[in-house]
């Protein structure tokens, strides 16, 4: 498959999946009871939409690292390690979700607003090692 297309799909199920993220993250920050019909459908849309875009960047992201021969280059290792991360908190985020309480007792700062902060400083600096490429 040509590389440019491929990194066209990467970066359009990137997008998906991060924006997908902070729908989730912003809605469980708020604190509203109402907000009950809106988790159910933030769940079939992150089912549907938000974990298979996550999916397809792991594959195309890693077949673009492969292709591009850039697996023993440390920003590469960064990103991963970054990405991983990222992945992790999807995955708290769905369980979370799951949960079917918008606001759980003792919701912290981080839990609060911090998602969405990590979610945006992790996308930014994933950004940059892409962009710029150091070489340590």
């Amino acid at each position: 498959m040509d590389y440019l297309l491929l990194r066209t799909l990467h970066i359009a199920a990137v997008a998906t999946w991060i924006g997908g993220m902070l729908a989730v993250a912003c809605t469980l920050a708020c604190r509203s009871e109402p907000m009950a019909p809106l988790l159910g459908r933030l769940r079939v849309w992150d089912r549907r939409v938000t974990t298979p875009a996550m999916l397809l960047a792991w594959i195309l992201g890693l077949v673009l690292a492969s292709t591009g021969g850039w697996f023993p280059q440390a920003w590469l290792i960064a990103k991963l390690f970054l990405v991983l991360c990222l992945s992790g908190l999807h995955g708290m985020l769905v369980a979370r979700l799951r949960n079917r309480s918008p606001n759980p007792a003792g919701q912290t700062w981080l839990s609060r607003f911090g998602f969405p902060a990590a979610i945006l400083s992790v996308t930014v600096i994933i950004t940059v090692l892409v962009i710029v490429k150091p070489q340590v």
